[in-house]
């Protein structure tokens, strides 16, 4: 029915009553807030939890569209762990939350027969008309300093990968958005040529489970971010969120 203070959804359930749900993504989740969409929940399993609920899924254009935005890390263990990709054949161990350098934490470090090879894992929602999914959809310095800071392993001999989830089957591609956040777009395309590899993963989320589809490309070349304005607009209406006074913060970056 409506997402306020960022981090929560009230939700109306199927038998009338209505619950406050817990909404992972913290981004403008552009283009996924849409009053009366039909959402599907989870709900935790143990008490001492501040929220029931926490909301997993929307319905756009009748295809499922993931909204939980901690779940990519668990996908992407799992695709690591069982070999699913090429390019992971000489992995020995799979090992979460590392930390490296100074004040930096990868989402992976794989220890491989050449060497460590670091792994940051990034959740894209947003797909334009293009075809294209774009990430992400607000200004993020955390992603910056992410990339920037793999960059710096492979300057040391390591090798580095960002890896792109989409939780949904309507996409061919991926970019980093020039447009809701020019600094990161220019941080990949430098470090695309300082050999940080970048690679999407597709999956498709239904009731059930979360399949994963296929891989595919990441554009990093330059490209004019004016281009996506238009697009951008006509999804404000259903981004961001209500603030505790009442106002709406995360709507339109394309005054910038």
């Amino acid at each position: 029915m409506r997402r306020y203070e960022r981090f929560l959804a009230d939700v109306q359930l199927d038998d009338g009553r209505l619950v406050r749900a817990h909404c992972v993504n913290p981004g403008r989740m552009e283009g996924l807030v849409i009053t009366g969409a039909p959402v599907w929940l989870s709900e935790a399993t143990h008490d001492d939890r501040a929220l029931r609920f926490t909301w997993e899924l929307i319905e756009l254009d009748g295809r499922l569209v993931g909204a939980n935005t901690t779940l990519p890390n668990t996908l992407v263990r799992r695709v690591l762990e069982e070999r699913l990709i090429p390019g992971f054949g000489d992995v020995t161990a799979v090992v979460p939350e590392q930390r490296f350098g100074r004040g930096h934490r990868a989402d992976f470090r794989l220890d491989t027969l050449k060497g460590a090879h670091w792994v940051e894992v990034k959740n894209c929602h947003l797909v334009y008309p293009d075809g294209r999914g774009y990430f992400p959809d607000s200004a993020s310095e955390r992603a910056r300093k992410h990339v920037d800071a793999l960059v710096r392993r492979v300057a040391v001999g390591d090798r580095a990968t960002v890896l792109f989830t989409l939780q949904r089957d309507d996409v061919t591609g991926l970019r980093p958005s020039a447009l809701h956040a020019p600094e990161f777009a220019r941080s990949v395309w430098r470090a695309a040529k300082l050999g940080v590899t970048f690679r999407a993963l597709r999956f498709e989320p239904t009731l059930e489970g979360v399949t994963l589809l296929d891989e595919v490309p990441v554009d990093v070349e330059r490209y004019d971010a004016a281009s996506l304005i238009e697009w951008s607009r006509a999804l404000d209406a259903t981004s961001g969120w209500v603030r505790k006074d009442g106002k709406i913060a995360g709507r339109s970056v394309t005054d910038r």
